[in-house]
C-alpha cells in the first residue's frame, strides 16, 4: 500500500494571451480528477503533482490549502489557476489565482513566520491516515508551516548513527574476571590478593594477557557495587584503538569483524613526534542505522557520535521497535595524537585568539539556523584533527588505490583520547583490498606531504584571510578552508565539509601562529 501525496495537481495544458509572458495552467484537487488520473476540458489532459507543499521543522508535511491561501482564509469553490512568468520557476514569478478575481503571489509564503500558511496540524502522510499527531516543539509551542519544494535538497535529511564493531577492552577484562569470579576473585580484598590468586593455574589461564592492576580495578568495581561506566560511541572506539595489545582479533575470514595490528613507531623530530600510536586496521565492520529524518536543515551527531540535543526529528514509524540499518565492511588506518601535545597547543595565546574567531563564526551560524539551537561549539581539537584528516585523505588517495570519495573518516576528540581513523566501508569486498592498510608503513611520508599541501591554497590569500563571522561570505563554520584546499566529496566527510581551518594545522600566508604542526 502506498499513500498518494500531494493531493493537488497541475493540468498539462496552458492558456497564454498573445504577447503576454504569463502562462496559466489549472490547479486541480484530487477530488476533481476524472478517475483520479486526468482532467477533462473538451479533451483529456494529463496532470502532474504540484511541487509545492508545506512543512514544519519537526518533519510534518501536508498539502497547502490553496483555496484558503488565495482567499486569505475565506472559502470559495471556483476554479484555481497557477500563473507563471518566464521559464525559471522562481517563487517571485508564480501567482495562484482564482476565477473570482482573487490572487496571491507565492513568494511571501517563503517567509518563516507562517502568516500565510498558518500553524502546523501535525500531518505525517508517510505513516498513513492515522499518522497525525499534535505538533508541539520541545518548548511546548506549536510550529508554523513553511513553504517546501518537494524535490528540493532540503526536503529530506536522513538522520543516522554509526558505530564500528570493535572489541571493548573493558569487556575483555569483565569476561576474564567472570570466568574465575565465583571460585576465586570474589574473595580478593587488595591488589596483593589478586597477585596471590593468580598463582593458581585456572586463574592464570583466565587472566592471561591482563595486568594485576586491570584485574583489581574490575574486582574493586564489583566489590563496591558500581555500575559499568557509560561511555559514548566514540569514547569506546578510541579507547580500544589507543590501548589494545599489539594485535587484536584473529586473521581468519570467519573470525570476528575486527582485526588490527599496531605499528612500531620510530623516534622522529618531525611531525610524527605528536603521534602516539599508529594502527593497521586490516578488517572492520561498520553498522549504520537510520533513527529518523529532518526537513529544511540537516542535523548530525555530536563530537562523541551521539545525536545532538535540541534537534527535533521526524519518526520513521508510529511505534518504533526496530530501525533500518546496513552493515559495511572495510579496512583502515588509525593515527593517534598525543593528548599532552594538544593541551600545550591549546594554551598558546595565538590559538586562543583563533578560537575566538571560530566561535564568532559559530555564533553567527547558530543565529541563522533554528535546527542548531541546541548545538554547542565543537572545540578546537576537533577542528584541527578534522582538517588534518581531509589533508591526509587527499594525500593517501594518490597512492592507496582508493579514490578520495571512497575513503571515509572518523575523528576522535574526546576525553578518552585524540585521533583519526581513515577507512573504507562497503557492503561487499570492494573496501578490503589492502591498499589503505599499507599506507601505515609510510605514514610519516604521507603526513609530511599532507602538511606541505595544507600550507598553500590556490585561492590564497583569500582563503587564508577568510574570517568565519563574515556575513558577506556566509561560511560561518569554516576558517581557512575552501574547495581549493581541504574540502572533499561529502561521502568522505562526517561533518558535511564544516568545522575546518588550515590555520590550526600548519602556518598559512595569513601567519597568525595558531598551527599545531608549527616547526618554528
Amino acid at each position: 500500500t502506498a499513500w498518494q501525496f500531494p493531493a493537488w495537481f497541475i493540468a498539462q495544458y496552458e492558456i497564454r494571451e498573445e504577447g503576454s509572458p504569463v502562462r496559466s495552467r489549472p490547479l486541480v484537487p484530487m477530488a476533481d480528477l476524472v478517475k483520479g488520473q486526468y482532467v477533462w476540458d473538451k479533451k483529456k489532459y494529463k496532470v502532474v503533482p504540484i511541487r509545492f507543499v508545506q512543512a514544519c521543522t519537526r518533519g510534518h508535511v501536508s498539502d497547502i490549502d490553496w483555496r484558503r491561501f488565495v482567499h486569505k482564509g475565506e472559502l470559495c469553490t471556483r476554479s484555481l489557476w497557477i500563473d507563471e512568468r518566464g521559464t525559471s520557476g522562481d517563487f517571485f514569478d508564480i501567482t495562484i489565482r482564482c476565477e473570482c478575481g482573487m490572487a496571491q503571489a507565492l513568494a511571501p509564503a517563503t517567509k518563516p513566520d507562517g502568516q500565510l500558511l498558518g500553524p502546523c496540524k501535525g500531518n505525517r502522510p508517510w505513516l498513513g491516515n492515522y499518522g497525525r499527531e499534535l505538533c508541539r516543539g520541545a518548548d511546548g509551542q506549536g510550529k508554523v508551516n513553511r513553504l517546501l519544494v518537494r524535490a528540493a535538497s532540503n526536503a529530506y535529511f536522513a538522520q543516522t548513527m554509526s558505530a564500528i564493531s570493535i572489541p571493548d577492552p573493558g569487556g575483555v577484562v569483565r569476561a576474564a574476571v567472570d570466568a574465575v569470579w565465583q571460585d576465586f576473585l570474589q574473595y580478593a580484598e587488595s591488589l596483593a590478593d589478586v597477585t596471590k590468586e593468580r598463582r593458581k593455574q585456572k586463574v592464570a589461564v583466565a587472566l592471561d594477557g591482563l595486568t594485576d592492576a586491570e584485574v583489581w580495578k574490575e574486582v574493586e568495581r564489583r566489590r563496591i557495587g558500581a555500575a559499568v561506566p557509560a561511555r559514548g560511541i566514540r569514547d569506546a572506539e578510541v579507547e580500544t584503538l589507543l590501548s589494545t595489545k599489539d594485535e587484536v582479533g584473529l586473521e581468519r575470514p570467519d573470525a570476528d569483524a575486527f582485526f588490527a595490528r599496531s605499528v612500531v613507531l620510530r623516534v622522529s623530530s618531525g611531525p610524527m613526534r605528536h603521534v602516539s600510536r599508529v594502527v593497521k586496521v586490516h578488517r572492520l565492520r561498520e553498522v549504520i542505522a537510520q533513527v529518523g529524518f529532518t526537513r529544511f536543515e540537516a542535523a548530525v551527531a555530536d563530537v562523541n557520535g551521539e545525536l545532538e540535543l535540541g534537534v527535533e526529528r521526524a519518526q520513521l514509524s508510529i511505534d518504533e521497535t526496530w530501525l533500518p540499518a546496513i552493515e559495511n565492511r572495510g579496512e583502515g588506518v588509525f593515527l593517534g595524537v598525543k593528548a599532552d601535545a594538544i593541551e600545550r597547543w591549546m594554551d598558546r595565546p595565538s590559538v586562543k585568539e583563533r578560537e575566538k574567531q571560530l566561535r564568532a563564526g559559530f555564533d553567527a551560524w547558530k543565529a541563522q539556523h533554528s535546527a542548531g539551537s541546541g548545538a554547542t561549539f565543537i572545540g578546537l581539537p576537533y577542528v584541527m584533527l578534522h582538517t588534518l584528516s581531509h589533508l591526509l585523505i587527499t594525500t593517501v588517495s594518490l597512492d592507496c588505490g582508493y579514490a578520495a570519495s571512497s575513503i571515509r573518516e572518523r575523528v576522535y576528540a574526546t576525553p578518552a583520547g585524540f585521533g583519526i581513523l581513515l577507512y573504507t566501508a562497503s557492503p561487499d569486498a570492494e573496501g578490503t583490498l589492502g591498499g589503505l592498510v599499507e599506507t601505515a608503513d609510510r605514514l610519516e611520508f604521507y603526513l609530511q606531504q599532507a602538511l606541505a599541501m595544507g600550507e598553500l591554497c590556490s585561492n590564497d590569500p583569500v582563503c587564508a584571510q577568510h574570517r568565519p563571522d563574515s556575513a558577506e561570505e556566509e561560511r560561518f563554520l569554516l576558517g581557512a578552508a575552501c574547495h581549493g584546499c581541504v574540502l572533499l566529496p561529502e561521502s568522505s566527510c562526517e561533518r558535511r565539509n564544516e568545522y575546518m581551518d588550515r590555520a590550526l594545522v600548519v602556518p598559512t600566508v595569513d601567519g597568525d601562529g595558531a598551527a599545531f604542526f608549527d616547526e618554528g
